[in-house]
This record gives C-alpha cells, structure tokens and sequence, in this order.
C-alpha cells in the first residue's frame, strides 16, 4: 500500500511535467521527418533519449550527414550536466536502491525531473521516482510519434519548408536566456565567434561542422567560466530560494 501510494505521488508530481513536453517533443518528431528521417527513426531517437537539445542538436547533424563521433562528442558536451543533477540526486535516494534502479532513473533525468525531486522532502524513495518519470517520459514519446506521423502526411514542398523550423528551435532556447544574463549573451556571442573564425579561416577548413559544433560550444563555455565565475555566496543564496 505504501509503494502505490508513493507512485501515485510520483505520478501527479509527473503529470505538469508531461504535458510540457508534448508540444516540445511534437515539435521534434515533425522536425525529425520533415528533415529526411523516417518515423521510426524520429520514434527511436526519442524511445533512447529524454533530452530536448540534445536530440535537436544531434538531429541536425544526423541530417548534415555527421559522423557518429561528431554526434557523439556533441550530444555528450549538451547532455553532461545531467551527469551532474545524477550525482546530486543520489544523496536523496534510499540506500538500499539498487543498481539497475538507480540506472533506470538515470536515464530519465531532466531538468524538470531533477528540480521537483531535488525539492520533495525527505528521501527519495524507488516508488516514488518511477512514478514521476513514467509521465514524462509517455509525454516525450507520444509528442514525437504525433509530430512525426503529422509531418509524414504532409506535402514534400511543406515539409522541405519546415527544415526553418529547427534554427527557430534553437533561436527560442537562446533568446530568452541572453536576454536575462548579459553573461549568457556574452557567452552565446563568444561560441558564435569561434564557429565563425573555424569556418571562414581557411587555415581551419579541415574542421567538419560537427567538430565546429563542439568546439565552440567548449570554448564559450570555457571562457565563460573564466570570464563570469560564481562565488560561494551565489550558490547558496540559489539553494535558499
């Protein structure tokens, strides 16, 4: 009784983060096949996967024909901080959890999943964590297929036409952020120049847009960290809030 009352928590603390992610995820899955993929292939992305940028970034290098190593090297770059959000969850989760449990979580960690789990009370409990990552992971997965199968049905004209769409993406994930942080702005400006001066030098022409890709993402994130660090007084002013 106590393990059904405990999914059920997880699920309604799940349920918001579910219905966010559908249009997100829809959005990707028409994405995906109005760019040449084939539905399954959106689906399976999306089946393996449970990370917006990523999956945007490493679509688009899938359709500029990257190697598997670019894609690799890049997906990892965006995705590494949910290494990070994993290592801080595991000091509320009950010890005796084991090792697939933990893993299986691992895989769902997100943004919204971890900052819901990191702000519920006490431990954190197998029940409970199954439960608050099965409706956003169900959202994720039905978002793609809807998108996917609409964007399959649509003309080719339209569909080639949407290809604009994904550059919109990733414009509406920067804009609102620099648009807060000077420091951000700085640091998107930063990874801009450097992707810019690896393509246009002649001298770096060897480099494939997908190197280009992290390389600028690293230096911008780099400098930034030298540039704009955060003392100990912002982080535990943020842990207060």
């Amino acid at each position: 009784m106590d393990w059904r009352r405990e999914f059920g928590r997880g699920l309604k603390d799940g349920t918001p983060i579910c219905l966010g992610y559908i249009p997100v995820a829809f959005t990707f899955g028409f994405i995906a096949v109005s760019g040449g993929l084939p539905v399954w292939a959106a689906l399976l992305i999306s089946l393996t996967n449970l990370t917006s940028a990523g999956q945007f970034a490493g679509t688009n290098l899938i359709l500029l024909g990257a190697g598997y190593v670019e894609i690799g090297l890049t997906t990892f770059v965006i995705n590494i901080r949910y290494m990070l959000m994993s290592l801080s969850l595991t000091q509320k989760i009950e010890e005796k959890m084991g090792v697939l449990k933990r893993m299986l979580f691992g895989f769902a960690v997100t943004d919204e999943i971890f900052v819901v789990a990191s702000l519920k009370p006490g431990t954190l409990r197998a029940a409970y964590l199954f439960g608050l990552i099965l409706p956003p992971i169900t959202g994720w997965n039905l978002g793609t297929i809807l998108g996917a199968c609409i964007s399959s049905v649509l003309p080719a004209a339209l569909q080639n036409a949407m290809g604009i769409a994904l550059y919109g993406m990733f414009i509406a994930l920067i804009v609102p952020a620099a648009r807060d942080s000077v420091h951000v702005l700085a640091i998107i400006l930063i990874a801009v120049f450097v992707n810019c001066m690896l393509k246009y030098i002649p001298v770096f022409s060897f480099i494939s847009s997908g190197f280009r890709i992290i390389l600028s993402t690293v230096a911008g994130a780099g400098i930034g960290a030298v540039l704009f660090p955060r003392d100990d007084t912002e982080y535990v002013t943020n842990e207060v809030e």
